[in-house]
């Protein structure tokens, strides 16, 4: 087990399936947690008890709250190590002549512009520090165009695109910054979705979490900009 005790740990979209595995893996590691989303809902209880642990709910396609937020966790703990930027969504849509705008935006804003303002608001941290690690959320679909899903593709090919660019950016800072690209996560609303699937072949968030980890563990201090595909049998 990698071992984060004196660290912090910024977790967005803490509130998911993917965030809860992620924040359970980090406190079981020894890591400070600062878990936020939009909804925390049962989170709350988990953690209460813990003072290792802040609890914020903040929308973070609006570029304030993420200031807003990150300001709150340097002034609790004092610093910003780990960032495992989660937030997103999915949704399947039309041809994309018949996409609605409104769409196009939450996606973008969605997947891309919470790792935008999230980055944002900590890198200068970061950078000031001289170390950090920051993992994003992308997805095997980002790699290429799908059918129906032209909004969701291109918002988590953004994610990776950004990721690239944080990391050319900040790597001489001591920041490493890199992407997961899961396939199908396992997930009971996938499974509601398609019921169909073979769910063997899918990612658990348990073992997405394990890759998160290791990718914010001084192993992986000589991997920049990677895009780690974390595809299980599919």
């Amino acid at each position: 087990m990698q071992d984060f005790k004196n660290k912090v740990v910024l977790i967005t979209g803490a509130g998911g399936n993917l965030g809860k595995a992620v924040a359970r893996a980090f406190f079981d590691a020894g890591a400070t947690l600062a878990l936020c989303d939009l909804h925390l809902g049962a989170l709350d209880s988990v953690y209460r008890d813990s003072g290792l642990v802040q609890m914020l709910e903040s929308d973070l396609r609006l570029p304030d709250v993420a200031e807003t937020m990150a300001g709150s966790v340097i002034d609790r703990f004092g610093r910003i190590d780990v960032v495992a930027a989660l937030t997103g969504g999915f949704t399947m849509g039309s041809p994309l002549h018949q996409t609605p705008p409104d769409v196009w935006e939450f996606m973008m804003k969605l997947n891309a512009g919470t790792v935008f303002n999230t980055a944002h608001a900590v890198v200068p941290h970061m950078r000031e520090r001289g170390s950090g690690s920051i993992i994003t959320v992308g997805a095997r679909t980002a790699l290429a165009g799908k059918s129906l899903m032209a909004s969701y593709t291109a918002s988590k090919a953004a994610v990776i695109r950004l990721t690239e660019s944080l990391s050319e950016e900040n790597k001489r800072y001591g920041i490493n910054v890199n992407s997961v690209l899961p396939s199908i996560i396992d997930t009971p609303q996938n499974r509601k979705d398609m019921p169909d699937a073979d769910f063997s072949t899918w990612v658990s968030p348990d073992a997405l979490a394990d890759v998160i980890l290791f990718l914010a563990s001084d192993a992986s201090r000589a991997i920049h900009g990677a895009s780690i595909p974390v595809y299980g049998l599919c």
